[in-house]
């Protein structure tokens, strides 16, 4: 009987940690994908540990040779005209379309490769199933054409502080201002 007892508390305490950190998230959050996400050193998290930064987010997958060197670009223009901002309060996340094969060591090195060292820097990676998921949402459209290629979207998204979708640019090496404005709003929000 005491056994039972402390597997219901700590059950109401797992409820309760997962719905605090929810607290105040509208239904159109991205937060509420309850997926597990794997980052460039291992580490397990959910979108959700996210909430209270500006996020400015691309899928891609590391051993692409035409447009996801170019989604890294626009990426790496973008944080060069949004500037110096607290690591505290924005990410740039690159998410794997590839999954098996972008394991965290060529996450990692991917990140070195392009100079992405700070904090505010993850690339992540979850299981096909979950990518497919967060692909949807983000209407971001992906097929994998042969064992080493894949056809996708190319998309950049910016949520704000609440995991909502913010803004979104389609297409590579285009104009970059309207991205970069609606990161400075919602970093300034």
């Amino acid at each position: 009987m005491k056994q039972f007892f402390i597997f219901l508390l700590a059950l109401t305490m797992i409820i309760g940690c997962s719905k605090n950190n929810l607290e105040g998230i509208s239904e159109n959050s991205v937060y509420h994908l309850n997926s597990d996400w794997e980052n460039q050193d291992g580490k397990i998290m959910k979108l959700a540990d996210l909430k209270g930064k500006v996020v400015v987010m691309v899928m891609i997958y590391t051993s692409c040779k035409t447009a996801c060197p170019q989604l890294t670009a626009d990426m790496r223009r973008i944080t060069f005209e949004v500037g110096d901002v607290d690591p505290n309060d924005i990410r740039y996340v690159l998410v794997s379309i590839d999954p098996k094969k972008d394991t965290p060591e060529k996450m990692k090195e991917y990140l070195g490769n392009n100079k992405f060292d700070g904090e505010e820097w993850l690339f992540l990676r979850s299981s096909e199933d979950d990518t497919r998921e967060l692909a949807n949402v983000l209407a971001v459209k992906y097929k994998e054409i042969s064992p080493i290629d894949f056809s996708h979207s190319n998309i950049i998204s910016v949520f704000n502080k609440s995991g909502e979708l913010d803004f979104q640019k389609e297409g590579t090496g285009l104009d970059i201002n309207g991205t970069v404005d609606a990161i400075n709003k919602n970093l300034h929000i």
